[in-house]
């Protein structure tokens, strides 16, 4: 059952589970951001890297190549900042806010409806328990015409759903995107990363450039 605006804030500030935190909606002149009545709309920050023809022919997401994303430069229109994102475009971004997910709590990231309504679209991304980090945002422009994306205003919505704790929590395991800051690429973890035995004694898997 996703927790309501009250359970949410508690969590926020007894655990530090969103930062920084905004216990109202803020909408005026603004693309809304903070608590609603069950869940939370974050903000975009600034750093959008947007997919280019540059880089390997196919994308691997085993093998993730920086070259193939790039900056995408923040305009502004008097007190308005924001990017351009071109039609059929995809853009990473990151959340401004930091997220500390507690171990019973699992969230669903949703695109606003503000955007859908544009073109712009987003992925759905889980939080899993005991995650945390800047969440990086994917955003798809699917019209067929370039569409701004306003820097520091709301982006996503996240619901918050509250269970029983796993056995294995994203922080047990230690998993790849765990305090991720800013926009980051796909990860696959390789054995040294996954076999203590190999971290132990220094042994990786990954072979030596010759």
């Amino acid at each position: 059952m996703a927790l309501a605006d009250y359970q949410i804030e508690q969590l926020a500030t007894e655990f530090a589970m969103i930062t920084p935190f905004e216990p109202t909606q803020v909408s005026v002149g603004r693309i809304s951001h903070g608590l609603s009545s069950f869940g939370y709309d974050a903000r975009v920050g600034r750093d959008f890297r947007i997919l280019s023809n540059k880089g390997p022919s196919i994308l691997d997401p085993k093998r993730p190549n920086q070259s193939t994303f790039e900056p995408l430069p923040i305009e502004r229109d008097g007190s308005d900042q924001y990017v351009i994102i071109p039609p059929h475009s995809f853009v990473l971004a990151s959340t401004v806010e930091y997220f500390k997910i507690p171990r019973n709590v699992i969230v669903t990231c949703l695109g606003k409806s503000t955007y859908a309504r544009i073109g712009i679209f987003v992925n759905v991304t889980p939080l899993e328990p005991e995650w945390e980090g800047e969440v990086t945002l994917e955003f798809y422009n699917a019209g067929a015409k370039p569409a701004r994306i306003y820097v520091d205003e709301g982006a996503v919505q996240f619901i918050f759903s509250k269970g029983f704790s796993p056995r294995v929590s994203y922080a047990d395991r230690k998993g790849k995107y765990q305090g991720q800051r800013g926009v980051t690429l796909a990860k696959v973890k390789d054995a040294f990363d996954s076999d203590p035995y190999m971290r132990a004694f220094g042994v990786s898997s990954t072979p030596e450039p010759k």
